[in-house]
């Protein structure tokens, strides 16, 4: 083989590549989604599309650590004790953005109630545009960057993980995850996952 048919051939492998990545991401970013899992999965699904799980049949959520989209470092499990809303999403997904002024207005209603919330920022191939997307919604909770989706798949198969961008998730208290949405969320869904965990003892 020709070095020019090599370079033809690597060429032919990088676009189909960056093509089926391309896919991906589209058909991640959507407005629903189905739950995945087989067997003995532990969660119950409500006419709202949400996912929800009886308090003792939470699986812990895996360790969720790293840089945020402003260079911090975060460690999600500091927040034991509080309730957590997860919310991953990226700056490019227009169901994102639906949903962003929901999560603006309800993480600051709810930051001296013992609830704080934390985003899973992938798929953007800078910070910049992370940091411009929370300037323009109002979002003051930090972020967390994961261009590639690595945080996502610590999450175990057949748990509530999150499988669409965007996906929401709420920890309880002792740090197992409690509800799940795969869709965007207006005001009242958000409310509905997040006010039981809450009012857990």
């Amino acid at each position: 083989m020709s070095a020019a048919t090599r370079s033809r051939t690597r060429r032919a492998v990088l676009l189909t590549a960056v093509a089926s990545a391309a896919a991906v991401t589209l058909s991640a970013c959507s407005s629903g989604g189905t739950s995945g899992g087989g067997g003995d999965t532990n969660f119950v699904t409500g006419n709202n599309g949400i996912d929800t799980v009886a308090q003792g049949k939470r699986v812990a959520a895996p360790d969720l650590s790293g840089a945020t989209i402003d260079g911090k470092q975060l460690d999600v499990a500091d927040y034991k004790g509080k309730v957590v809303v997860l919310n991953v999403w990226g700056s490019w997904c227009g169901p994102c953005r639906a949903e962003a002024k929901y999560f603006s207005k309800i993480s600051k209603e709810y930051a001296d109630k013992g609830v704080q919330f934390v985003g899973i920022n992938t798929r953007d191939t800078s910070t910049g545009v992370a940091v411009a997307f929370e300037k323009d919604y109002g979002i003051t909770y930090p972020s967390l960057y994961d261009p590639t989706g690595k945080l996502m798949l610590r999450f175990k198969k057949g748990t509530l993980n999150p499988q669409l961008i965007p996906s929401t998730l709420v920890i309880d208290q002792d740090g197992k995850v409690a509800a799940r949405a795969l869709q965007a969320l207006g005001e009242e869904d958000l409310l509905s996952m997040l006010k039981p965990v809450l009012a857990e003892k």
